[in-house]
Parts: C-alpha cells; sequence; structure tokens
C-alpha cells in the first residue's frame, strides 16, 4: 500500500477566508467598532467601556459556544481590559493612549518567551485563526520553524510598539486611534505575508504539501451505489 502524501491541511478557500476574517473582526474589528460608534454617540469613556464589553461578550459566547477562548480573543481581553480600567479610572485620554504601545511590547514579550518552548505561539495560533492542520508526525520537525515564527512576531509587535510610542510623541491625540488602526493593519498584513511565503519555502525543504481539506465537523460523503457496506451486527440479532 503506498504511503499517504506528507502534507498538512488547510480549510478550503471559502471557509480559509471566512475563519481568518471572522477570527481578525472578533478581536480586532468589533471593540474598535464599539469604540469608534459609541464615542461618537455619547464620548471616550462610554466608547472605552463599549470596547471592553464588546470584547468580553464575545470571550462569554466563544467560552459557551466551543468551551474554550481562542488565544486572540484572550490576549486582546487581556490587553483591552487593563486599558479600559486605567482610561476610565485616571480619566486621562493620554494614559489611555500609551497603553498601545505598551501592549505591543507586552505581546513583543510574551511572543519572544513562548518561543523557547515546545509549544510555540504561532503554532498554536495557525490552528486557531487560519485552520492549519499539521498530523502529530509533522510536529517535531516543524516546532523549529514555529519557534522562529514565534520570533518573527514577536519582532513585528515590537516594531508596532516602537512605531506607535513615536506617532503618540507626533500625532494629535485626537487622530491617534485612526493612526494606531492603520499602523497596526500594515504592520500585522506584512507579517502574515512574510510568514505565509516562510511557511512555503520552510514546507518545500521538508518535502511536505499543503492541500485544501474538508471542513471540520461535516459528515462524511455519501457512498456510493453499489460500494460494499460492513454489516451491521444489530442486523443479525436475534436472526
Amino acid at each position: 500500500m503506498a504511503d499517504t502524501p506528507a502534507t498538512l491541511e488547510l480549510p478550503r478557500p471559502a471557509l480559509l477566508l471566512r475563519t481568518t476574517g471572522w477570527n481578525l473582526a472578533e478581536s480586532f474589528g468589533l471593540p474598535l467598532g464599539a469604540y469608534v460608534l459609541a464615542a461618537w454617540l455619547w464620548g471616550r469613556d462610554a466608547g472605552v467601556l463599549a470596547m471592553l464589553a464588546a470584547i468580553w461578550i464575545t470571550a462569554v459566547i466563544r467560552k459557551l459556544a466551543t468551551g474554550s477562548v481562542p488565544g486572540l480573543i484572550a490576549i486582546a481581553l487581556i490587553v483591552l481590559t487593563v486599558q479600559a480600567i486605567v482610561a476610565v479610572g485616571t480619566g486621562n485620554l493620554w494614559i489611555f493612549l500609551v497603553h498601545f504601545p505598551l501592549a505591543n511590547l507586552g505581546l513583543g514579550i510574551v511572543f519572544a518567551r513562548s518561543a523557547r518552548g515546545d509549544s510555540p505561539l504561532a503554532s498554536k495560533l495557525a490552528a486557531e485563526v487560519i485552520g492549519l492542520r499539521c498530523p502529530a508526525r509533522y510536529q517535531q520537525c516543524l516546532r523549529p520553524f514555529f519557534q522562529h515564527i514565534t520570533m518573527l512576531w514577536a519582532a513585528v509587535f515590537l516594531l508596532l510598539a516602537a512605531c506607535l510610542g513615536a506617532l503618540l510623541a507626533t500625532v494629535p491625540t485626537g487622530t491617534y486611534i485612526l493612526v494606531w488602526a492603520v499602523t497596526t493593519v500594515v504592520l500585522i498584513v506584512a507579517g502574515i505575508g512574510a510568514s505565509t511565503v516562510w511557511l512555503r519555502s520552510e514546507l518545500r525543504k521538508l518535502g511536505i504539501g499543503l492541500c485544501f481539506g474538508p471542513a471540520a465537523g461535516l459528515p462524511p460523503p455519501p457512498a456510493p451505489p453499489g460500494a460494499t457496506r460492513k454489516p451491521d451486527p444489530a442486523e443479525h440479532t436475534g436472526g
């Protein structure tokens, strides 16, 4: 019997886009949208509280529906909770804004520390955010790659922290949220692009392919007519 080709599995393109987009919307888009809308209607403090409520409601729904909270949402939950408490507690807009570079600095440190261990954060997020399925037999040989990718993301967050810190010192506070959003999106997209190219290069070196698999949780396709079916023991009881 021929060996099964060495492949990693991704969801089909439509599902991949939907899964990735929804993960990013949950952890980034929904809180930002809640902040912008509430701040426009009722002021900055209301925006901060709406942002915090959005991420907490998302986390609770995820926990009740799936039994776990994805890594991106957990990271956003911690960061936004600290930011909201400080912002509302002090009433100082600048103290709230300075937490954006500080939060990215913290994320850079967390990713860098995770890269040293056996479960780098990039491996977990690849499974959660894009649905990458890595069979157990490939996890050992791919661990160094995921450790390096985790370090890449540590560098992305540290660069983001430096950029946001510089912008905070030069950009008017009234436009900082917009500049923060654009800068964050640009650097995150660049990190995703670099990670994708690096993954393809590493898989080629290891002789591992990428394929699109069926969506998780869907029932197997029906057997074609005339296919041999294993007998059901219950059909023969009492006969």
